[in-house]
């Protein structure tokens, strides 16, 4: 039988001091009870001989110092885990919040999971398809991998992450694939986007959201990541399916994080954040994986906004350090009017050119991409030239570059919200592209994929 406690020593903002309390362990989830009979829920984050910190989920208003029951429960924080969940949408901390009923549980999980055996991790290859050449073609999506978005606040982050959740499919279309999103600390009219986003487009029936708002504690924005990552580890390994889990955005669970450090009393670190942000990412990012013997596989995609657009700031700074590239939406771009507004010079994907070529997607795509990179490279060269002195003063192969870089942005990297491309139409528009530069220009072609691949100016002019 566990003891109950009766009455608390402090209250500071969403944290409680609770003396006297034994045999209590860390992470352990408490039950506590007011003087209304309104039950909440707290976990405990802090332990000093019998004195204990405890985290209140929903927050501490209405918490009397001298009436609160507190009992703990002897376990961890879980939550509920059944194949069922696809297709329903929950709250930060897990609980259903789409009126269709409770979750009948195939098994309750601790939502901190557990690490991956580095020697029972398989290494990633093949790719997540998602649609968006500039991402396909350029910084491909690998199975297994952690690839993050990096935006600006304001931009069109979440309706490249709404057509990622519609499009994305692996390329092994046999495999079971899901989705599973997590949203924090958004507004109210962004997660209305989201949801009727997915059940318009059909693509809810895949997909496992968890939902946290602006509204809500910023304790729950803690546990958001948490729980999806726990459900998306259930599917992958339990149900052998292959799991992207987008998560949206990591800046509010930064500055939750944050939040929560001073409440504490914690000695800041850089810009107010704690010290151990670092190893906090961490251990959310390395959840990604695939493993030796099990055919599932889980892949993120965090997505966060750059404070300023600085891409030094702490956050984009520690998330480059724990994954695999980056994918950087530019502001620029956005206010030609071009959608996504996806950098490519500055975007990268390690683990890129293990998952495709030859058996993957396609002999020429290695190639073909490097080629393209080094082409819009020199269109940035002959820019800065053209601003200097004038793109009329320019040589021919520099106005070309010029041409080249207008036709890529607006052919390549733009594309509707809507279109869905497979990997051969970006590949074909990469080489269409291409081929309107001489072909002594593509120095990183053979000329057995050039004599293959190449469209001639006559073909290319019909085509164009």
């Amino acid at each position: 039988m566990r003891v109950e406690y009766v009455g608390l020593s402090e209250i500071n903002g969403p944290l409680i001091v609770l003396d006297g309390a034994k045999d209590v362990t860390f992470e352990e989830v408490c039950e506590i009870t007011l003087d209304n009979g309104q039950k909440r829920t707290g976990r405990v984050i802090l332990i000093d001989g019998e004195r204990v910190v405890i985290q209140v989920f929903e927050g501490t208003r209405g918490l009397s110092l001298e009436n609160a029951h507190t009992r703990f429960v002897g376990r961890p924080m879980e939550i509920p885990l059944s194949k069922e969940m696809l297709g329903r949408i929950f709250s930060g901390a897990g609980r259903p919040i789409d009126s269709l009923g409770k979750l009948y549980p195939d098994e309750r999980r601790n939502i901190n999971g557990s690490a991956i055996n580095p020697v029972s991790r398989k290494y990633p290859r093949s790719c997540i398809f998602t649609g968006i050449s500039a991402i396909d073609g350029m910084s491909t999506l690998i199975r297994g991998q952690k690839l993050p978005i990096f935006s600006g606040s304001g931009m069109s982050h979440n309706e490249v992450a709404a057509q990622m959740v519609r499009q994305a499919k692996v390329q092994d279309d046999d495999s079971e694939f899901a989705i599973v999103f997590a949203a924090m600390g958004v507004k109210n009219d962004t997660a209305e986007f989201f949801r009727r986003d997915f059940e318009e487009s059909g693509a809810l029936q895949r997909v496992v959201m968890f939902m946290n708002l602006a509204s809500d504690p910023i304790i729950e924005r803690i546990l958001t990541p948490r729980c999806a990552l726990t459900a998306a580890e259930y599917l992958a390994f339990k149900h052998n399916m292959h799991v992207l889990v987008i998560m949206t955005d990591m800046t509010s669970y930064c500055e939750a994080l944050r939040e929560f450090s001073s409440s504490k009393g914690e000695i800041p670190s850089r810009k107010g954040y704690p010290g151990y942000l670092y190893s906090d990412l961490a251990s959310l990012y390395e959840r990604a994986g695939m493993i030796e013997g099990t055919p599932g596989s889980v892949t993120q995609v965090p997505i966060l906004t750059m404070p300023n657009d600085d891409i030094t700031h702490p956050i984009p700074d520690l998330t480059g350090y724990i994954t695999e590239g980056q994918i950087v939406l530019d502001r620029s771009l956005e206010q030609k009017g071009i959608y996504p507004p996806i950098s490519v010079l500055p975007s990268l994907s390690r683990l890129m050119k293990d998952g495709i070529g030859k058996g993957y997607t396609r002999e020429d795509h290695p190639a073909l991409s490097n080629q393209l990179f080094a082409s819009y490279a020199n269109v940035q060269e002959a820019r800065s030239l053209a601003s200097v002195i004038g793109e009329e003063e320019l040589t021919d192969i520099d106005k070309k570059y010029m041409a080249f870089g207008r036709d890529f942005e607006n052919l390549f990297v733009k594309q509707p919200p809507e279109e869905s491309r497979s990997i051969e139409q970006t590949l074909e528009i990469g080489w269409h592209l291409l081929s309107k530069l001489p072909k002594e220009a593509l120095d990183r072609i053979d000329a057995g994929l050039l004599k293959k691949y190449y469209i001639e100016e006559e073909e290319n002019a019909i085509r164009g």
